[in-house]
């Protein structure tokens, strides 16, 4: 079987969007998957759409992957993207043959080459996703590294080198798209690189060109990917009659929000491709909306969900009660503390059902359910007590959720195979920090009043005492009574109406 390149295409018949000749407009550092179906995939449509007419190259952040470089190389660029799940209770398995990529370098033995992009006048933006842990300065870093060891430090060096080709004209700088999951990615990254600039003694002016030229935006990115398919792998090569290495899946809802100022809509023009991406001046409350209803439904609904019998999300979403459970968290207690207009709201919290709901995904519980602690403490509890402080009441979910956290992590044997919990006469693991594990472990046999204040009062764990919340001591050990007499199913039965 032919290996997939322009040709190949041509050979088979393919009668899709392809883009050949463009120049090289975007600089991206991470060749990984997650990028190359999202901001690659919006690239590759306002390329079809609008005549955007833009070439990503991309760079691999850290040393080592060579293969995948070899693979993207080997294949022009161009690889297979299926976007599938549900849309409106239809099932959706959408293919596209990705011709936005012009290569991939590696930095680290084509040190040179990579250089040479910054001196490309063409070249306008950089986006990146390197991983949480991506930006952080590491004042280890030296200029004359080939390249610097960290992300900002390998930034900072190429942007000394636009600034040496290009630093006397207008317009001429970067506008950076961080997709990084932290808080204020893109304010993180620029603090990273003035901290190197000064450190690396490059100059006043190589600043004030940083801070003048260059657009640091932060952004919300969301898409869950799943990556190459590697059980389906032979069998879609052998339907597509082509050999890719590189095939990509996702699923099908994407939303990007970019925090920067208006002219980048004239710049990218995802609106008119019909894109969705938003350019707002604060993408806080997009992204308080994902933390809130995504990521919090999540949280509230998968723990007890569990101890409930169920091990994937998509199952949950056959069940009536562990659903109605989950829609009036979302519906009842969480959207009604948020600030953004109550359509887009109730649209988000639509596709989430759909997202849940997807038919190409096992999203494992157990998966979602590490770190539960700081997890709860970001995505339920800021709507916990906004439902407080707007109602003067208890949210019965949002309660119910943290006795099915306390539940779920009252293990039994804590050993050098870590914290575990039982489920029907049978172990599963318990996964948080060290010294999270270690509490539970020494309150594992006190009973669910004790054990509830105990939780609650622990400001490491939460900030701050929630026992100073009225009533919510009492009806978290109410809670966890029952689920531990009747179980986890029945609250969520008593619970939703």
């Amino acid at each position: 079987m032919k290996k997939l390149c322009y040709k190949t295409l041509e050979e088979t018949g393919y009668d899709g969007y392809l883009l050949k000749d463009a120049p090289e407009r975007i600089l991206q550092f991470g060749e990984g998957n997650f990028l190359r179906a999202f901001v690659d995939y919006f690239v590759d449509v306002m390329n079809e759409k609008c005549g955007f007419n833009s070439k990503v190259v991309l760079v691999q952040p850290i040393e080592g992957g060579e293969r995948i470089r070899e693979f993207i190389n080997e294949q022009e660029g161009l690889y297979t993207l299926f976007l599938r799940g549900n849309e409106d209770g239809r099932k959706v398995n959408d293919k596209r043959v990705i011709s936005s990529v012009s290569r991939c370098l590696n930095p680290y033995s084509e040190y040179e080459t990579y250089m040479e992009c910054a001196r490309n006048p063409e070249l306008r933006f950089i986006a990146c996703n390197t991983t949480e842990a991506g930006i952080q300065y590491d004042a280890s870093c030296r200029f004359e590294d080939r390249p610097a060891a960290s992300y900002p430090g390998k930034l900072t060096q190429f942007l000394y080198a636009r600034f040496k080709a290009f630093g006397k004209e207008k317009g001429k700088g970067f506008a950076v798209l961080s997709c990084e999951l932290i808080d204020d990615n893109g304010k993180e990254l620029e603090k990273c690189v003035l901290k190197y600039a000064r450190q690396w003694n490059l100059g006043d002016d190589f600043v004030n060109w940083i801070k003048e030229e260059n657009i640091f935006c932060s952004t919300l990115v969301d898409r869950i990917v799943t990556g190459y398919p590697r059980n389906e792998a032979a069998e879609i090569c052998e339907e597509l009659g082509y050999e890719d290495n590189v095939i990509d899946t996702g699923e099908v809802f994407g939303f990007w929000v970019i925090e920067g100022p208006q002219s980048l809509k004239e710049e990218l023009p995802f609106e008119k491709a019909g894109l969705p991406v938003l350019i707002t001046d604060n993408h806080k409350p997009y992204k308080q909306r994902k933390v809130r209803i995504l990521n919090g439904a999540h949280t509230s609904m998968v723990l007890g969900a569990y101890l409930a019998g169920q091990d994937i999300v998509r199952d949950c979403m056959k069940d009536d009660v562990i659903r109605g459970f989950m829609n009036q968290a979302i519906y009842q207690e969480i959207i009604p503390t948020l600030t953004l207009p109550e359509e887009e709201l109730l649209d988000f919290a639509k596709a989430v059902t759909d997202r849940f709901d997807n038919p190409f995904i096992d999203h494992a519980l157990l998966s979602i359910s590490l770190n539960s602690t700081s997890k709860w403490k970001a995505r339920v509890m800021p709507s916990l007590k906004g439902y407080v402080e707007k109602f003067d009441a208890l949210p019965e979910c949002l309660t119910a959720s943290l006795a099915f956290y306390i539940a779920f992590y009252r293990g039994v044997r804590l050993d050098e195979n870590g914290f575990a919990g039982l489920r029907d006469g049978k172990e599963y693991p318990i996964s948080d920090d060290k010294s999270i594990l270690e509490f539970y472990d020494a309150h594992k046999k006190e009973d669910a009043q004790t054990l509830t204040k105990a939780v609650l009062s622990n400001t490491a764990f939460w900030g701050e005492d929630l026992t100073q919340i009225p009533g919510l001591e009492q009806a978290v050990a109410e809670d966890l009574n029952i689920i531990e007499e009747k179980g986890a199913y029945e609250l969520m039965k008593g619970v939703i109406k």
